[in-house]
């Protein structure tokens, strides 16, 4: 091969790779242009993002404070309003009375464990701020979220086995630590869906 083909190929190599890496970067800027968010729209969704988390741990928090309501009211004979809260909880609760917490003489609305996981909801809402940006919408590796499940696993094996017999605090205590885990995913969850949702609109509008 001749030192001028050899120039033609090389040429039409180099040109080739220009083509390719034009159309990437031709790519990449269409989809940067499609993602671009103005900085009014941003600090919006970051304030939106605020709401967001407000009224989610404002949901969590009338959850859990109803579970100990219940047993409040009922000590008071408040049967009409505390009748209908054990009734709600009963469809995701055994509510069995010897694994359940007591209060004034009346157990919970629902078991220790579950309580632990509601509880651990509204602490894991409350830390959220202090550990990662409301409005960061990136996915956590879901593996913290599976070894989250690990102890609560455990404590029902043994006790499922004989090996041991789990007690109100292992239980709360497992519970507690689901919970938070979960709460670390539902808030980007529902920040994300609800910018989506925001964005979705917004670019209807124009």
């Amino acid at each position: 091969m001749d030192r001028e083909t050899e120039d033609g190929d090389l040429t039409a190599s180099v040109s080739r790779d220009l083509v390719f890496d034009d159309g990437r970067v031709a790519r990449s800027m269409s989809e940067a242009a499609q993602n671009y968010i103005p900085v009014e729209i941003y600090d919006r969704l970051r304030r939106q993002a605020t709401r967001v988390w407000l009224v989610g741990l404002a949901v969590v928090v009338v959850w859990a404070a109803a579970i100990v309501a219940a047993p409040i009211l009922k000590s008071f004979g408040q049967t009409s309003l505390s009748g209908p809260l054990y009734h709600f909880y009963s469809f995701i609760c055994h509510q069995m009375p010897e694994r359940s917490f007591f209060v004034a003489g009346e157990q919970f609305g629902v078991c220790s464990r579950c309580f632990g996981v509601y509880f651990g909801l509204v602490a894991g809402f409350l830390a959220y701020p202090l550990w990662r940006p409301i409005d960061d919408v990136e996915p956590l590796a879901r593996v913290w979220l599976f070894l989250s499940l690990v102890p609560a696993g455990i404590d029902w094996s043994l006790t499922i086995f004989g090996i041991w017999e789990n007690t109100h605090l292992t239980r709360f205590v497992t519970g507690l630590i689901l919970g938070f885990a979960c709460a670390t995913y539902i808030v980007p969850a529902i920040v994300e869906i609800t910018r989506n949702l925001t964005i979705r609109k917004l670019r209807q509008q124009n």
